[in-house]
């Protein structure tokens, strides 16, 4: 499948930098965190950035983070894939920890605040890794195709 995918589409390097400062921000918040010194599995946490954070949750922000910087790195379909996965990743766990707060089991010590971040980011970086995956930079893509839109002559659309 990975030979059917656009090698460099139009916008690959806002992608690429765009996975790269979600890396960098989440990475950032991370190492503050880390600094504040909360106990691991804390669901009181501690304030940093606007965000609440224990060590679990500055430890799975780092890998994340790092992931994020890695692929914006090595670029291309690496990038895009990655955006998506973390942007889906981080979907998931906005709606999970939605469910969990204000109980015992708010393992992440979340709060409203870190639920709409874990949105937001994750929309951007799906919206980036699945333009990268599904776009061509080549505007003539899809012509004599009359399955597209726009695509194909008057004649290949008559038949």
């Amino acid at each position: 499948m990975e030979e059917h995918l656009p090698l460099d589409s139009a916008l690959s390097g806002i992608y690429r930098v765009g996975g790269a400062l979600a890396g960098f921000v989440l990475l950032t918040f991370a190492i503050l965190g880390f600094f504040t010194g909360p106990e691991f599995f804390t669901t009181d946490g501690e304030a940093v950035l606007g965000l609440r954070t224990n060590g679990l949750l500055s430890l799975i922000s780092a890998v994340f983070g790092l992931v994020l910087l890695g692929g914006a790195a090595i670029g291309g379909n690496v990038a895009a894939t990655t955006n998506t996965v973390v942007g889906t990743m981080l979907l998931l766990s906005g709606l999970v920890n939605l469910a969990l707060l204000r109980t015992d089991a708010n393992f992440l010590a979340f709060r409203m605040s870190n639920v709409i971040f874990s949105f937001v980011v994750g929309v951007v970086l799906l919206t980036f890794g699945l333009y990268g995956r599904l776009s061509s930079g080549d505007p003539r893509a899809g012509e004599g195709d009359s399955r597209s839109l726009g695509g194909g002559t008057a004649d290949s659309l008559r038949s």
